[in-house]
């Protein structure tokens, strides 16, 4: 089989993927310094951004990392446990459909 006996459909329509935000959650144990270097390091954050996001997550209670497709959003909030076991905070990261 080559090229040429592929047939395409015409009528096929194609999706886009399902896109989820990450968010991170408040405790009263993890830092604002660690949540800040997570922003920056996890999720590419400029410094002043990742500040605010870590005021929304501190004052509001939660705060929004960024929208990403399920696997990047997914692979993100496991990067995120995975820094805060380390560091031995309980900080948490969830995902919610946007």
């Amino acid at each position: 089989m080559d090229d040429r006996d592929v047939k395409l459909d015409p009528d096929t329509v194609l999706q886009e993927p399902k896109m989820y935000r990450v968010i991170l959650h408040n405790d009263h144990y993890t830092t604002m310094e660690f949540v800040v270097e997570v922003l920056i390091l996890v999720f590419h954050k400029p410094a002043a951004e990742a500040t605010k996001i870590m005021l929304d997550v501190h004052k509001k209670g939660a705060g929004a990392c960024g929208v990403y497709t399920y696997d990047i959003a997914a692979t993100k909030a496991a990067q995120v446990h995975t820094m805060a076991k380390l560091r031995e905070f309980p900080l948490k990261c969830s995902l919610e459909e946007a």
